[in-house]
């Protein structure tokens, strides 16, 4: 095991009907005239809406909204956030919502205490390594897990002028709370949940795949929250308005990516960086990028670690150990993945998604730039391999 630092002071409040404590954890941390960010209509329709904009009402919290969060969440909302933070003399940020709306406001918050002449997308998204300002509090009312950026460090934006889609990582991004009920979750589309639970999977798999040795306690923490979520993935797919089902998938995808699970071990999100581009330039969901890069990166990387994709293999997937030939263990457990994605409707190559493959050239060269010499924890990658990855994700199925 590695030495690490582990720091996430976001205060999580989870359970039925927490929404309408959101104003009491403004209060606490001194906000009184607040941004309140979202999507579209679905928090008006689902009532979601109503119980924040009352809770902040009762509580005398002044309030300007902006809407219109797209997924893979664009740069020039986040600039005209910017702009209204700094008329309007905004001092927190509510994000209602899911990923992209949390790095939405995330980003607003970082990129309104930017300092005078300094470009937030060329100056901090696209210098690997850099370091926010703190900027003014942000909280968060989830209402679609999967990102897990509720409790996380990181902020991922689109910039819909040059086609890159890039992250910034720091401590200083962690929320100030998170409000989780997981009855805001019965209305998700099946789509929703399907591409949420890839996502919180994919989380865990990238800290799990490591090079790392003597990683027990985490490898334990992470194969049962990776079990977690392949057990109630499907369940609440299907039964959309089950509680149980939705609070276990909920917490999971919450813990997932606070790091907790990657304390002490090297990490890879090889998979991610080449779905960022997948994303950027198709505008695919998120979860359903992931269900397409991970499979084919454990494709050409296994061999790289054998006795790890057995222990995969077996311990999540289920697959039934073979001593005499272990990369058949191992090879059994990337179908069984692949075949849990399409279980729930997701695609698992370019085909499926109707992503052509003109572009792969490009992509890979997308995921190298920015001060980025490889991708990859596991195995180090290069350009030729990125391509290598894209072109097996291209050929999945066709076997």
């Amino acid at each position: 095991m590695n030495n690490f630092v582990w720091k996430c002071p976001t205060r999580l409040v989870f359970g039925k009907d927490v929404i309408e404590t959101v104003a009491d954890h403004i209060k606490a941390e001194k906000g009184t005239n607040v941004l309140l960010v979202y999507g579209g209509g679905s928090i008006k329709k689902n009532g979601i809406y109503d119980k924040v904009v009352s809770s902040l009402k009762g509580a005398g919290i002044r309030y300007t909204e902006l809407s219109g969060v797209q997924p893979n969440p664009r740069l020039s909302l986040v600039l005209e956030g910017i702009g209204i933070v700094k008329r309007e003399k905004i001092d927190f940020i509510l994000a209602v919502g899911g990923g992209s709306v949390i790095d939405t406001a995330k980003a607003i918050s970082f990129g309104s205490a930017l300092e005078d002449g300094r470009d937030i997308w060329e100056d901090l998204f696209m210098k690997a390594g850099s370091v926010p300002p703190k900027g003014i509090g942000v909280g968060v009312v989830l209402t679609i897990p999967a990102a897990g950026s509720e409790m996380s460090n990181s902020c991922v934006i689109s910039n819909e002028k040059t086609g890159y889609k890039r992250g910034v990582n720091h401590e200083n991004n962690y929320p100030a709370f998170a409000v989780i009920d997981p009855q805001v979750c019965y209305s998700l589309p099946p789509y929703q949940t399907a591409c949420g639970s890839a996502d919180m999977l994919s989380h865990m798999m990238e800290r799990y795949f490591t090079p790392t040795s003597n990683v027990d306690i985490t490898d334990a923490i992470l194969e049962g929250a990776m079990r977690t979520v392949i057990t109630y993935g499907p369940l609440a797919y299907r039964n959309p308005k089950v509680y149980e089902y939705r609070e276990q998938l909920m917490l999971a995808g919450t813990l997932a990516h606070n790091n907790l699970f990657g304390c002490g071990r090297v990490q890879d999100w090889a998979s991610h960086w080449m779905e960022h581009e997948l994303s950027a330039f198709y505008d695919i969901a998120h979860g359903a990028g992931l269900a397409i890069m991970t499979p084919a990166w454990m494709k050409y990387v296994y061999k790289e670690n054998i006795p790890r994709f057995v222990q995969f293999a077996v311990n999540v997937m289920g697959s039934r150990m073979s001593i005499a030939d272990q990369e058949k263990t191992a090879l059994d457990g990337i179908a069984r993945l692949e075949a849990w994605f399409k279980s729930m409707g997701l695609p698992t190559s370019f085909s499926d998604a109707k992503i052509p493959t003109d572009k792969i050239e490009t992509m890979a060269k997308h995921v190298l730039e920015g001060g980025r010499t490889a991708a990859g924890g596991l195995r180090k990658l290069y350009h030729d391999d990125i391509v290598r990855i894209y072109k097996i994700a291209a050929e999945a199925g066709k076997e």
